[in-house]
């Protein structure tokens, strides 16, 4: 089959997306920085190329004899992170990725943004792909960047007629997280007898149903349209409530009002701003923390045929793989 290439075959997604794709019978090659962990993908038979995501060069020698492109890597942390350097690897560097495919005449380029460049809805009213950018007030680099590139890539659709597909992914929960990275609100709620949680809610999906959608995207998506990738909406409550039923603990759960999470935020990032030293918890990450981030994949179940596992099962897979590998 053709050969595909992903960028960031090393983290969560890339990993997983990495296994997939070779069960399937696709020519993998990867693009990974030269120091990263290949703990997720050393099983795998696939090409292997190092190289810097923001290096222009070396993002068309990766891209030179693939005719799909997969462009998962990026920056996803929230704090103490300049927006220099997510405009640099979340933006310029799809920015070569798309000028790249272009140069090599790729047949499908698939670019992995996040579901947050939509706006988010209610349980009753989920955000769909209709939606416009909401959040640019969360002053997130990591959300605006992703914004940025997304919106790159849909105007090299239309100007250059880039074959170019979005995915728009909610929060990915399932095993070979090595970083951890999703993964750490799972580990957040173990092994605890109280259990602090933020109020809002967001929508929770297994990392299998979202390189479903990325593979099935190659043949079924449709040029220039976006996908949101989303299964379960879930309060913060009901994820720690199904947590401790998989993991068959019982703790006591106290949620945190939204003001006391919001001015621990301010305080944080001013302390920052005096200190230059950040820990994890800043306005951004505490006003997300305190938003109702709910989607709907009902496009992508009818477009990309991707069905939706439930979340109880998704969580399963990740404890079970947290607990072979030692991280509990």
């Amino acid at each position: 089959m053709n050969k595909v290439l992903v960028t960031g075959a090393n983290g969560f997604l890339g990993a997983n997306l990495t296994r997939e794709l070779y069960r399937r019978g696709y020519d993998v090659k990867v693009m990974v920085r030269p120091s990263a962990n290949l703990k997720g993908i050393e099983d795998i038979p696939c090409e292997i190329f190092y190289g810097r995501i923001d290096k222009e060069d070396d993002v068309k020698e990766a891209v030179s004899g693939c005719s799909i492109v997969i462009h998962a890597a990026c920056i996803t942390a929230q704090w103490d992170i300049t927006f220099e350097a997510y405009e640099r690897v979340n933006f310029f560097a799809t920015k070569y990725i798309a000028d790249a495919c272009l140069e090599q005449k790729v047949s499908r380029l698939i670019f992995v943004s996040t579901a947050n460049t939509i706006g988010p809805g209610s349980k009753s009213n989920p955000g769909t792909e209709l939606n416009g950018f909401t959040l640019f007030h969360a002053n997130s680099g990591y959300i605006n960047s992703k914004y940025l590139a997304q919106q790159y890539i849909l105007e090299q659709v239309v100007a250059r007629n880039l074959p170019a597909i979005v995915v728009n992914p909610t929060f990915m929960i399932g095993p070979r997280d090595t970083a951890p990275s999703s993964g750490k609100l799972i580990l957040y709620g173990l092994k605890k007898k109280l259990l602090f949680y933020p109020p809002g809610g967001k929508n929770f999906v297994h990392i299998q149903d979202v390189c479903a959608g990325i593979i099935n995207a190659i043949e079924k998506g449709r040029t220039g349209d976006c996908y949101l990738l989303a299964g379960q909406n879930l309060s913060y409550r009901e994820f720690f409530t199904l947590l401790n039923k998989v993991s068959k603990e019982s703790k006591i759960m106290v949620r945190i009002p939204a003001f006391v999470l919001k001015l621990a935020g301010i305080m944080a990032s001013m302390f920052h701003r005096l200190t230059s030293t950040s820990g994890k918890l800043n306005f951004t990450s505490a006003y997300l923390l305190c938003l109702d981030n709910y989607y709907t994949g009902k496009k992508s179940e009818r477009e990309l045929t991707v069905r939706y596992t439930p979340i109880e099962e998704a969580v399963g897979a990740a404890l079970g793989w947290f607990e072979e590998n030692g991280y509990f």
